[in-house]
């Protein structure tokens, strides 16, 4: 099986019960932690995710809303007990960061804490299960996408199934629809409604109408939007104005578990 849980959907401010940017991956029976926001663990108890079952965490960069919240998140899991190791792939200097934390704070963690830092562009890690390929976006600092693509094993061989591609924080660049090709589902940032796409522009970000021409450029199967802007509590805009682009759009609303497969015409929504 292979879903989302959208733990955070808003930008850098938290506003209208919305919070900074996490979901949660479930590919069979691994849980994969995309960015990791302030609050992500107080949303993992809300949302009933089990933080044991999460096996690696992938940060796209290093502005804070898209990390503020790792620190606690590991610290909460060494007083918890765990014992199994926990991979962390990101952006090179998040190590040195953590080490950081870690020391001026005298944490001994009961468990094995890995770096992986992200290659520029291609795959990042691939088991049993899985494979995950990253790529660069169009960010005000390093900024990465990632692509997870499930494994099936057949008499024939390996074949791919489901994948979901998340856009991390990006200015509207169609190239990164040659890094998505296909994708079962899209993950695309829509901070802004298209009527303020030059303040998008300079601020690095897109606009809802510009997400949906990515994901119709990928050839995409269903198109997730997030990373709403703290100035607008009404997101029914946002969807409507994609939708005119590219019809299978949803929002990104927090506390929702979109489970999808190959084949599926329309996704099944948990709340």
């Amino acid at each position: 099986m292979l879903g989302v849980t959208i733990l955070g959907n808003n930008s850098a401010v938290p506003a209208f019960d919305r919070h900074p940017t996490a979901q949660v991956l479930t590919l069979r029976d691994h849980l994969y932690l995309i960015d990791c926001g302030e609050g992500t663990q107080i949303q993992i108890i809300r949302y009933k995710i089990r933080r044991s079952k999460i096996h690696r965490i992938f940060i796209s960069h290093l502005h804070g809303d898209h990390y503020f919240g790792l620190i606690g998140l590991i610290n909460s899991m060494g007083l918890l007990g765990r014992i199994q190791p926990l991979h962390i792939h990101g952006p090179e200097p998040l190590w040195q960061i953590l080490q950081l934390q870690l020391k001026e704070a005298d944490t001994h963690l009961p468990f094995d804490l890995q770096f992986h830092p992200l290659p520029q562009n291609g795959l990042v890690v691939e088991d049993r299960s899985s494979e995950v390929h990253c790529f660069k976006t169009d960010h005000r600092i390093e900024c990465w996408g990632f692509f997870f693509k499930e494994r099936r094993h057949t008499r024939e061989g390996i074949v791919e199934g489901s994948s979901y591609a998340f856009c991390a924080d990006t200015r509207y660049d169609p190239s990164l629809a040659e890094h998505i090709k296909g994708a079962t589902w899209v993950y695309h940032e829509a901070t802004y409604l298209d009527e303020l796409k030059e303040a998008a522009y300079a601020r690095y970000h897109s606009t809802s109408k510009q997400a949906a021409e990515i994901a119709r450029l990928a050839g995409a199967g269903h198109l997730l939007i997030g990373h709403f802007s703290s100035k607008y509590a009404d997101l029914e805009p946002f969807v409507k104005e994609a939708r005119a682009v590219f019809p299978e759009t949803y929002l990104a609303l927090e506390g929702t578990t979109f489970c999808f497969g190959k084949s599926s015409d329309h996704p099944a929504m948990v709340k």
